[in-house]
């Protein structure tokens, strides 16, 4: 089953499983990114919006997502929330529909080990930050020195298959790209879940 399909079909029970979990990670990655007012916010996975009440409002958001059931969540969570400086529109995260260097911080909050490709996303993502800017990546990583992938995470692969990949490496997702690691620290499960803070060079 293709993954946008599984979203689609997931998208009422999304938050169930979400909102409580990483509300405080949330609000502390959206915070680490230091944003000023007037600044330009991208967040290219927004799903179904589950970060918009940590936003501040003295930013301008774009928000996408390529699943428009998920993005339908997001809009009544905007308007819900009165977010009149958030904008939404259906995108892909691993070809952005924006201009080079428009953007002064990004926020990938489970999206670069959902997408097929998380080295495309980042690397998107990389091109339209401007000199200096901040990117906050929460998500699932293999330990970047671990040679084989241990068994259990073989077989709780196999179970999440059409949703993510708790495989990748981080380390191999960034390689090439002109970043600088702010800070990298385990947030849930250990190490599992990683909170990485990084800037562009």
């Amino acid at each position: 089953m293709k993954r946008d399909l599984v979203y689609r079909l997931g998208a009422p029970f999304y938050d169930l499983a979400m909102v409580g979990l990483m509300r405080g990670i949330r609000r502390e990655s959206i915070a680490s990114l230091a944003l000023k007012p007037g600044g330009r916010l991208l967040i290219p996975g927004i799903g179904t919006g589950l970060d918009l009440p940590f936003l501040p409002r003295d930013v301008e958001v774009l928000g996408g997502d390529l699943v428009p059931a998920m993005l339908a969540r997001a809009n009544m969570r905007r308007a819900r929330l009165g977010l009149a400086n958030v904008r939404l529109a259906t995108m892909d995260a691993q070809a952005l529909p924006v201009p080079d260097a428009s953007f002064d911080a990004a926020l990938l909050h489970l999206i670069v080990a959902v997408a097929p490709d998380g080295h495309a996303v980042l690397s998107e993502v990389c091109r339209v930050l401007k000199p200096g800017g901040r990117i906050s990546v929460v998500d699932k990583f293999m330990p970047d020195g671990q040679a084989r992938i241990p068994y259990w995470r073989r077989a709780v692969q196999a179970l999440v298959l059409p949703f993510t990949d708790i495989n990748r490496r981080f380390g191999g997702l960034v390689e090439g790209l002109p970043l600088r690691t702010i800070s990298d620290r385990g947030v849930m499960l250990g190490r599992t879940f990683r909170s990485i803070q990084l800037e562009k060079i």
